[in-house]
């Protein structure tokens, strides 16, 4: 009897997992489809013995587990150094895998380290009732060098998208199963390099990978649907400093902006000014959106300190212990909803994917 198979699809973005050198010995994107090439060749990645025809790969068979892994490499036309990935790219893959949904058990997304939290997060709030998994990784090293954290990184997501299955958008890296849009970027010299602060892993990876089901996003049989991101739009962050210039202030309220993330000191502190509170409070009045977040790595900005009650009563909104890249996104993702105000206001203050913890 043909053993059973999970069928993911990996969409190849760019990004250091899949730079090889060039001929000045730099480390460049590889060229059209020998990232692929060099997989299939690779026994670490493609048992050749297994024939899946030649559109997939086969991942060598896994210890006490019955069925296989296939998957099917997809590239961008063009790959992308991820400093360079935006809501364009984000609108791309989220239509990618919406397109796909019923042909694969989940979907793997490689791309570089840089903006990798952004767009974890990015996609996890575009998607809605979100039934597949979508697990993103990257690496420090590339993955065909002799050492290198890509091998593990994406051989362990093609696992745990195939077998494991949550239903949510994840990051794997290193040891570490994480929530999409809990996830940041602590470290640029490590392979330990993401982390969850306000939000505990939903999984290990170690001799054994181990998933917590009791923290996932239980499946929705509902089906998938997905919001694009509005390109055209303008949303700013504003990282508060000591002694902030005005023109800074005004440059980051002024139109064509529509949503502000305000990443305030501490537990949501700011300076004790009032042409800092006028600015923000004129750019509210003109129908601007403007959160607040914390500058530290874990915790929650609340209105508990004088320095912050000010804000509130503007009608600044507070996003509790979120991260910065999940409130950029998640204002991103509101503002393109076609809802009044009033309604997007409400949305940025409601936890839609994990994204914050409810009091």
């Amino acid at each position: 009897m043909a053993p059973k198979f999970s069928k993911i699809l990996v969409l190849y973005t760019g990004g250091t997992i899949g730079m090889m050198l060039n001929q000045n010995n730099d480390l460049a994107p590889a060229e059209s489809n020998r990232f692929e090439e060099r997989l299939r060749s690779d026994p670490n990645f493609n048992d050749a013995s297994f024939d899946v025809g030649s559109d997939f790969l086969s991942l060598p068979a896994v210890t006490n587990e019955p069925r296989r892994i296939i998957y099917k490499i997809k590239e961008h036309d063009k790959l992308i150094d991820s400093s360079n990935m935006g809501k364009s790219d984000w609108n791309l893959i989220a239509d990618r895998i919406h397109y796909h949904r019923s042909d694969y058990h989940g979907f793997v997304i490689l791309q570089g380290t840089d903006t990798l939290a952004y767009t974890a997060s990015a996609l996890s709030f575009m998607f809605e009732n979100l039934n597949k998994p979508v697990i993103i990784t990257g690496s420090q090293k590339p993955i065909f060098e002799t050492r290198s954290d890509g091998k593990e990184n994406f051989i362990s997501s093609l696992i745990i998208a195939a077998l494991y299955s949550p239903t949510e958008v994840c990051v794997v890296f290193g040891d570490k199963l994480l929530r999409g849009n809990r996830t940041v970027k602590v470290n640029c010299d490590s392979f330990a390099s993401f982390d969850s602060p306000n939000f505990p892993p939903l999984g290990s990876i170690g001799v054994q990978i181990k998933v917590d089901p009791t923290r996932a996003i239980p499946a929705d049989p509902s089906d998938c649907l997905f919001t694009k991101m509005n390109t055209n739009q303008t949303i700013c962050l504003l990282r508060i400093v000591p002694e902030m210039p005005e023109k800074q202030i005004l440059a980051a309220l002024e139109q064509p902006v529509v949503g502000v993330v305000l990443q305030s000191f501490g537990a949501g502190n700011i300076p004790n000014c009032n042409k800092l509170l006028n600015h923000l409070t004129s750019a509210i009045d003109r129908g601007v959106v403007i959160v607040n977040c914390t500058q530290c790595l874990k915790g929650s900005v609340t209105d508990d300190y004088d320095a912050s009650a000010g804000l509130r009563k503007i009608g600044v909104i507070f996003l509790g212990d979120i991260t910065m890249e999940a409130a950029y996104t998640k204002l991103c993702y509101v503002m393109s909803k076609d809802i009044n105000l009033k309604e997007k206001k409400k949305m940025m203050t409601t936890n839609l994917r994990g994204e914050l913890t409810e009091n």
